[in-house]
Formats: C-alpha cells, sequence, structure tokens
C-alpha cells in the first residue's frame, strides 16, 4: 500500500498517531532500499523492479497492526536466516545486521501494541492513537 494511502486512510479516521508512525516507517524502509539497491550495483549486479501481485487491503487499524506483525515477524525470520549465507560477505553482512536491528524494533513495537490492543481492548486502544 503506498504511504499517502496508509497516511490518507488512517487520518480520514481520525488516527494521526498511527498514521505518523506508518509513514515514518514507509519513509525508513524506502532508505534501506537504496542502500541495498546501491549494494547490489557495488557487486555489480542488477536491480530489478517487477510486477507484484496486490494484497487485499486491510481497513480495519487493529487488523493492519495485526497483519503488519505477521508480515513483520516473517521478515525478521528470514533476514536471520540471510545472515548465516553472508557471513563471508562482511559488508553485506555488516548492512544486512543494520537493518535487521531496524526490522526486530518493528517487530517489537507491534508485539507490544497487539498486546497493548489485548489488555486495553480495541476502542481503548484506537483512543491512544488518535
Amino acid at each position: 500500500m503506498h504511504t499517502w494511502y496508509r497516511e490518507s486512510f488512517l487520518k480520514l479516521w481520525g488516527f494521526t498517531k498511527l498514521g505518523a508512525k506508518y509513514t515514518g516507517h514507509y519513509t525508513e524502509e524506502m532508505g534501506w532500499v537504496e542502500k541495498f539497491m546501491t549494494r547490489i550495483n557495488d557487486l555489480g549486479g542488477q536491480v530489478k523492479i517487477e510486477d507484484q501481485k496486490g494484497r487485499t487491503l486491510v481497513a480495519d487499524p487493529v487488523e493492519y497492526v495485526k497483519e503488519d506483525l505477521r508480515i513483520q515477524e516473517m521478515g525478521v525470520s528470514a533476514l536471520r536466516e540471510r545472515m548465516v549465507q553472508l557471513k563471508d560477505d562482511s559488508t553485506t553482512y555488516d548492512l544486512l545486521k543494520e537493518y535487521l536491528v531496524d526490522e526486530e524494533e518493528d517487530l517489537f513495537w507491534g508485539q507490544g501494541a497487539v498486546k497493548m490492543i489485548e489488555m486495553i481492548g480495541k476502542q481503548n486502544w484506537l483512543m491512544t492513537q488518535l
């Protein structure tokens, strides 16, 4: 989902804090994309942009956070596996290690948000995101 849509969707419903969180996350992710594209080019690789199948839009903010957490868990797991494969390429390993730290922070935020939702309830949590 494009940042402008995500931010607009969340702001439309009045969730300015949640919208700002995901807008910042998107901006941060695009910075990582640039770093990885540069590394691929440095190694003589070719960056390819391929058409991707769209995902179903998750309209409920709480379900969006839960889906984002599910994806984050899979991503962190995949990054940890790649770390082993890159042990002989110290530059790429270090870059991936920095990215993993960043992704783990996002994972911990999502886990905390879901726990908070379970503890205080959906409506109360949504109030904290206004």
